[in-house]
């Protein structure tokens, strides 16, 4: 057991720590993003953020798994925020991650077991078209700029491995982020950039209590948003631990995610945070970028505080074209390409599944975002 956590947190600590540092920086619009979709301030998401991947790389069962606000689980609280306001969220957030420790005591991870390989790679691919879609509204209505910026970072990401002794040090990912920030600010470019998505906050967190009354009548008004977010979440975060597997060729422990999400989501809501759950196309970044332990997700939640609260006029230059170029990166590599040969040899009813999967979750996700690719990073 010593061993083992030995390994989580000092098997692979330089990338682990530069991998953190990509997905700290990738975070923080996404953060904002699901914000506004809750209809909530920014620092609300950014707290949510930072306390999710700093818990859940303590207590998760899936290290080098990013779990932080996400779209998924904003886009319930939508109505509880229009009619109850921003404290019945962090009441309903604390709720959600009790609900969540239950079901993994009551070892309801185990239905995972039943989902079979056509579904998740129906799951993935569906995944790695939205997060593509995701991009699109980022590249309408720009200048010539925003696209060469865009493909100098892709550039970047696919040949930059290529170079010989630091292509091999330094993740690709962050090399963009970096050339692409410098260029932007000593040429003068004026492209679309972090600190156009929204305010970033200038303190730290500090221990909330949601000031709600307690009573039956708050239960029933947040129970219901609570159970929802406790089920999507745990859903995500399962369906991502498997997904890191495989990518990974290692094992995680389901239960011990199922507590982890419920305690990160507890502590989110005792800071003034929204609840969240895994993410998977923060969690390929991270492993993209040789990320491995629980090192990488500890990091990416303390960088992100750091850069929010400290370091917040370096990241708001960051332009929009370099993370966009990573995602793309991210979907491109998400995306099963055998399973499009595989369609002409696979049983008939194997490939219906899984085109059906493709289907349903990108019709689904679609419909929730009320016609536009905003929330599809998740």
């Amino acid at each position: 057991m010593l061993l083992s956590a030995k390994q989580d947190w000092l098997g692979n600590i330089r990338g682990d720590i530069l991998a953190g540092i990509v997905v700290a920086i990738a975070l923080v619009p996404e953060a904002i993003a699901f914000s506004i979709i809750a209809g909530v301030d920014p620092k609300i998401g950014l707290y949510a953020s930072f306390a999710i991947a700093v818990i859940i790389a303590i207590t998760g069962g899936r290290a080098g798994m990013i779990s932080a606000a996400t779209a998924a689980t904003a886009l319930l609280m939508v109505t509880l925020v229009k009619d109850y306001g921003l404290q019945y969220l962090l009441a309903a957030t604390v709720l959600a991650g009790v609900f969540q420790i239950i079901a993994g005591y009551l070892n309801l991870h185990k239905f995972m077991s039943f989902i079979s390989k056509s579904v998740m790679t129906g799951f993935l691919n569906a995944l790695a078209i939205l997060i593509f879609m995701a991009q699109v509204p980022e590249l309408m209505n720009v200048t010539w700029h925003m696209y060469a910026l865009t493909a100098a970072g892709l550039g970047i990401i696919y040949l930059f491995p290529y170079v010989p002794v630091v292509g091999k040090i330094l993740p690709s990912p962050l090399v963009n982020i970096i050339a692409l920030t410098a260029l932007v600010y000593y040429m003068g470019i004026d492209v679309r950039s972090i600190g156009d998505m929204g305010a970033l906050p200038d303190t730290l967190p500090v221990f909330l209590w949601p000031d709600v009354p307690f009573n039956m009548e708050t239960l029933w008004i947040v129970m219901p948003y609570s159970i929802s977010i406790a089920v999507v979440g745990l859903l995500e975060s399962l369906l991502t631990a498997n997904v890191i597997d495989e990518l990974t060729d290692t094992e995680s422990d389901k239960k011990r995610e199922c507590k982890g999400q419920g305690l990160a989501n507890i502590g989110s809501g005792l800071i003034g945070g929204m609840a969240g759950c895994a993410m998977i196309g923060q969690s390929i970044i991270n492993v993209k970028s040789g990320g491995r332990g629980r090192l990488s997700a500890m990091t990416a939640g303390v960088v992100l505080l750091i850069l929010v609260v400290f370091l917040s006029d370096l990241l708001k230059i960051v332009p929009m074209a370099a993370l966009v170029a990573v995602m793309i990166m991210v979907s491109i590599g998400t995306f099963n390409w055998a399973s499009i040969k595989e369609l002409k040899t696979n049983p008939t009813s194997a490939s219906v599944v899984m085109v059906a999967t493709v289907i349903i979750i990108h019709r689904f996700n679609y419909a929730k975002c009320r016609g536009t690719y905003l929330c599809k990073i998740i």
